[in-house]
């Protein structure tokens, strides 16, 4: 996968092919929900929820939340169990992860099938019209997006002024120790198990050198900033920098 990463501004300009993606997520759409609990040791579980509860503080109510490039509906699920009376949408733009989110709504979250729903949809240009959202959110997957600053501009305009764009993402340990650690991790293990568990090591050593790659905490913060959509950039490391939240406020 040819990608241009960053310029020496730390923004974004060229991404990995959309069809690459694409097939590389539907080739471990099965797995990935497996795969990536025991590669984070279900750490990412609680960064989800962490995401979401910080979605709420500040705003008076959410009642419609997008969830980009979801995936297998994790974040989806949490927003609908967390705000019950709000309506949630998970798009993505590729259709075997959205089939494996659908069928965890009859398998394990019934209760949330009146208000959440999936749909094929591209983050690059989404099908929504302005200002519809009060929250949209995109985790470990901004990085995975051909143009970075486009999908930022689609996901702030969806949402409504004072509303949050929050995005979960990987990053740099700034303890040296922690983050030889993690760099053995993710070098080593995560290619390895990702790889035993999928089949698809390839896909798993894509990932993570798209994560090394990727700016993290002030970088990324001028990243969102480069959009001049934003009225407030913050952000919130975990695990001493292996991931962050952002929480972007739009103008």
């Amino acid at each position: 996968m040819k990608t241009e990463s960053m310029n020496s501004a730390g923004f974004i300009r060229t991404g990995p092919a959309s069809d690459e993606i694409k097939n590389l997520f539907s080739s471990i759409a099965s797995k990935y929900d497996l795969a990536n609990d025991i590669i984070t040791f279900g750490m990412a579980r609680r960064w989800r929820r962490n995401l979401v509860r910080w979605s709420s503080e500040g705003l008076s109510a959410i009642q419609r939340v997008l969830d980009c490039a979801t995936g297998t509906g994790d974040i989806a699920f949490e927003f609908a169990r967390t705000f019950q009376n709000a309506e949630v949408i998970g798009c993505d733009f590729c259709e075997p992860m959205l089939k494996v989110a659908s069928n965890k709504i009859t398998r394990k979250f019934t209760d949330a099938a009146e208000h959440i729903r999936f749909e094929l949809a591209d983050t690059m240009s989404l099908p929504y019209r302005d200002a519809q959202f009060d929250v949209s959110s995109i985790a470990y997957g901004i990085r995975n997006v051909k143009d970075v600053p486009q999908a930022l501009a689609e996901m702030a305009r969806v949402t409504r002024p004072g509303g949050y764009v929050m995005i979960l993402e990987t990053g740099v340990v700034e303890n040296r120790f922690l983050r030889a650690f993690v760099h053995l991790h993710f070098q080593a293990v995560v290619p390895f198990l990702g790889g035993l568990i999928s089949g698809r090591q390839s896909a798993y050593q894509y990932l993570q050198k798209s994560s090394s790659e990727f700016p993290s905490g002030d970088t990324f913060c001028d990243v969102l900033r480069s959009v001049n959509r934003f009225s407030k950039v913050e952000y919130r490391p975990l695990l001493g920098g292996a991931s962050y939240i952002y929480r972007a406020q739009v103008r």
